[in-house]
Order: C-alpha cells, then sequence, then structure tokens
C-alpha cells in the first residue's frame, strides 16, 4: 500500500491596513508586490500542496489571485485588527475549509508577507522536520539572539528598574558574565508551523512542545519604510547589514 503524501497548507496572511509602512502588503519590492514573495516561495516548496491567502481586502485578494494564490474567502474586518492575533485567522482559515470543502491538511504553514526573502528549500527542510515528529505541537524558526533578557530591566509603579528573568541558581544574573549565560533565541518570523489539531482543540498555533528550527541565513522582515530598500539592496544581490534583535526590524510585531 502507498502512503498517501501529506497534505501540507501554506497560510499567508495579509490584511489590508499597517500602521508603520501604509498598505505594506502590496508595497512594491522591486516593481513587485510584497506579498507576492512568499506566494512565490510557497509554489516553489515541493511539500505544499495549497497556497491560500487570508485576507480582509478585495485588493489583496485580486493580486494574489493573479500570482496563483488561493482566496476562497475574506478574512473578516473583526479579526483583522491591530491587535488580532494569530491563531484568530487560522482557526478561520481552518473552519472555513472544513465547512465548504471537507479538507483538513496534515499541517498549516505560516509565511508572512514582510519575510520577502526565504529559500523554498528551506522551508521544505522545516516541512520535513515537523511531519517527522509526531510529538510536538508546533515548529517556529528562530536564530541566535545578540542580547540576552538576563540583561534586560523594566520599570516598576516606582520608576524603579527590575530585572525581566531570573536564573534558578544564579544570584543577579544582570551581573554576571554574559558566557555563562543561557543561550537565547529570537523568533524570526521565517516560518511557523503548526497542526489544525492544535489550532482548533488548544486554541493557539504553538500549542505546548515547540520544535526549534534553527534560522542562519540573512533575511529581512519589513516594517518601516527604509527596510523596503534594504529588502531591493538584497535582492538584487547587495549585502545585508547584520542586525540585532534590538533593531527596530527584529521587534515582535504581528499580527501580518
Amino acid at each position: 500500500m502507498v502512503n498517501e503524501i501529506p497534505q501540507v497548507l501554506a497560510l499567508i496572511p495579509a490584511r489590508g491596513q499597517s500602521k508603520s509602512v501604509p498598505r505594506k502588503n502590496i508595497r512594491p519590492v522591486l516593481g513587485k508586490p510584497l506579498v507576492a514573495y512568499s506566494i512565490e516561495c510557497a509554489k516553489k516548496c515541493k511539500r505544499i500542496q495549497r497556497v491560500i491567502v487570508s485576507t480582509d481586502d478585495p485588493e489583496i485578494a485580486e493580486i494574489a489571485k493573479t500570482y496563483n494564490a488561493e482566496v476562497p474567502f475574506l478574512r473578516p474586518a473583526e479579526i483583522s485588527g491591530d491587535f488580532s492575533l494569530d491563531v484568530e485567522f487560522h482557526c478561520h482559515a481552518i473552519r472555513w475549509l472544513q465547512e465548504h470543502e471537507r479538507y483538513v491538511p496534515d499541517a498549516v504553514v505560516n509565511l508572512r508577507p514582510p519575510h520577502p526573502i526565504r529559500n523554498p528549500a528551506t522551508i521544505d527542510r522545516a516541512i520535513a522536520l515537523f511531519l517527522s515528529r509526531n510529538d510536538i505541537d508546533s515548529l517556529r524558526s528562530v536564530r541566535k539572539s545578540d542580547l540576552s533578557p538576563y540583561k534586560m530591566w523594566k520599570m516598576d509603579e516606582a520608576g524603579l528598574l527590575q530585572p525581566v528573568a531570573s536564573l534558578d541558581g544564579v544570584i543577579e544574573p544582570y551581573n554576571q558574565p554574559r558566557q555563562i549565560l543561557p543561550m537565547v533565541y529570537w523568533q524570526d518570523g521565517y516560518v511557523d508551523i503548526t497542526r489544525p489539531s492544535v489550532i482548533l482543540e488548544k486554541n493557539s498555533t504553538t500549542g505546548d512542545r515547540i520544535l526549534p528550527f534553527l534560522i542562519e541565513e540573512e533575511c529581512i522582515d519589513i516594517d518601516y519604510e527604509d527596510e523596503i530598500e534594504q529588502a531591493e539592496k538584497i535582492l538584487k544581490g547587495e549585502t545585508l547589514p547584520k542586525l540585532s534583535p534590538s533593531h527596530p526590524q527584529t521587534q515582535e510585531r504581528y499580527p501580518s
């Protein structure tokens, strides 16, 4: 008996509005809409069977279709705001596909449009690793962080500094040499993969058991105007400047 090929869905979130870069998902990058790069990457992946764009915006939907992505629905406005969560558009998409097509993939790959530089072979490698592990809920790409949370501070109500993180068995980790502190990793948004059961049953895109996927490739996450120019330089083969997680482009800024 021939084993069935695992069904892998690429889900690309592309809402219409963006605070930092207006209409970011369709802004031209080397003459091509930003969302097109994620679509084209997904279409080149050997392990992805379907590519669906989740958007609330009719213009983005039409552009996505011209790049051969599916847009079988429009995302409701109430889950497309600045503070909407990834799990909301994941749930909407999975439930819509179940109800209207009786389609349930084995894995959902989240490819956020602000990352125009991805290697399809890397995505395929991440999918293969995820599918090989039945004991995990999700996979998340990370990279080594240049900054340590054990050296970070927050201010309390009295305006005094309090450490962000503690470390068992270590007194005042913020005063310890960096070399003895644990290695930490930054979630970079290159690729996330999860199971529909985790999305629907745990109301989460990660669940409890998250497999790391270390990224060492250079890439860029567009969230500010100047980063569009940076992305164009990289796409033309120029060197990407080395950035640490303290740089604005590497800050947490989802949803897409």
